[in-house]
């Protein structure tokens, strides 16, 4: 399948039904059988496509609901690799002047096999990583067969996983240091993504690369009290991560996307303020992949000006519209920003989107599922009048 560029693109995950969450549940304490689970799942997200289809959405996922959150799946998917521990660099969850509003914290709302935002709580990576299983395979074939048009498979990216589960005692003696668990991790990444590609997904997302952890002078700062300078672990993230796609057989005809994320938990939390003026020229610049899915919802994304540093050709999918909360932008806020993006970048190379999925945890975030229907239905009605 030939790539195609979707102006009204999204992030992944959507709002989880009770059902699913009730079945997710059950199947962990051994209540129902994985099979009984999946047939549950695919009744559900049948009626997720159907409802994108019908929002005119150009590209269509199944929500992440075979997971417990969207990091779910290289853990779990490992026989051996992590141990008990603690991640030599620790992110805590921050509360929004958004979540003040609507009285609630930031927290990390995990699935209940401990999934969510990381792997397994209170483990890090300190053993040879051998899989047990592929990381999506239960995902994609049904997507295959079902989706009424292109769609996406989403996965953690390689540094993401080993900056959440590195430790210097636990991880070093094993892999020699931060970038040896680096590349163990992104080969099997590799081998997914591969995998997918021969599949004919069309379309291969990793999400939250860490290269925003670096916009944040507190997280640079415990980088380098543990001997690592940022942007060299910055510089070792995009390699990681490049080779996880690069000079795969069939990879010519597969869109690639990388969403940075900056934390979306339930309540409006995150994890990340700072532009991205201090990562843009090592990672727009040196990361080879064909989309860009780029948060801006708020001002603790910063300016456009950093998008200067994307190579001409690249997708800057603008992610505008938020997830976090209910309230739905103005069309002509939308439209006006998209403008000021395009001051720094061809508008042509541009697409729209939500920031972040609708249920990157468990829970879910602040919206009730016709407001995020609204929510996906503004990004294909603005696309349609920027883009035609």
């Amino acid at each position: 399948m030939a790539k195609q560029k979707s102006r009204a693109d999204q992030i992944g995950s959507f709002l989880r039904p009770q059902e699913i969450r009730d079945a997710h549940t059950a199947n962990v304490k051994g209540e129902l059988s994985t099979e009984e689970l999946r047939k549950i799942e695919d009744s559900h997200i049948s009626r997720l496509l159907e409802m994108q289809r019908q929002t005119g959405i150009d590209v269509y996922s199944d929500g992440e609901w075979r997971r417990g959150g969207w990091a779910g799946g290289f853990a779990e998917a490992m026989a051996e690799g992590y141990v008990q521990g603690r991640p030599d660099i620790v992110l805590t969850g921050n509360t929004n002047p958004i979540a003040d509003r609507l009285g609630t914290g930031a927290t990390a709302n995990q699935g209940p096999a401990g999934q969510g935002q990381g792997g397994p709580g209170g483990r890090v990576i300190g053993a040879k990583l051998v899989p047990a299983r592929r990381i999506t395979g239960h995902e994609s074939g049904f997507m295959k067969e079902h989706a009424p048009g292109p769609f996406k498979i989403t996965m953690p990216a390689a540094s993401y996983v080993a900056s959440r589960a590195y430790s210097r005692e636990a991880s070093d003696p094993v892999f020699g240091d931060r970038k040896g668990l680096l590349m163990a991790v992104a080969e099997i990444v590799r081998g997914e993504v591969q995998a997918l590609i021969d599949e004919g997904v069309p379309y291969i997302q990793l999400d939250n690369p860490h290269y925003t952890d670096y916009v944040s002078d507190d997280i640079c700062d415990s980088y380098r009290a543990i001997g690592i300078d940022p942007m060299q672990a910055l510089a070792d993230d995009v390699e990681a991560d490049n080779y996880t796609f690069q000079g795969l057989a069939g990879r010519e005809n597969v869109l690639i996307g990388m969403h940075y994320c900056r934390g979306n938990t339930g309540g409006g939390g995150w994890h990340k303020a700072g532009g991205y003026d201090r990562v843009a020229e090592i990672s727009f610049g040196g990361l080879d992949v064909d989309n860009f899915l780029l948060e801006y919802d708020t001002d603790r994304a910063g300016t456009f000006e950093p998008l200067r540093f994307m190579p001409k050709g690249k997708t800057v999918v603008l992610g505008l519209i938020t997830t976090k909360f209910p309230d739905l932008e103005s069309q002509d806020d939308v439209i006006r920003r998209i403008n000021d993006a395009a001051r720094f970048v061809d508008l042509d190379d541009c697409t729209l989107s939500p920031q972040c999925g609708f249920a990157s945890t468990f829970q879910g975030n602040s919206l009730t599922e016709d407001e995020q229907r609204a929510k996906l239905e503004l990004v294909v009605s603005t696309a349609r009048k920027v883009w035609g």
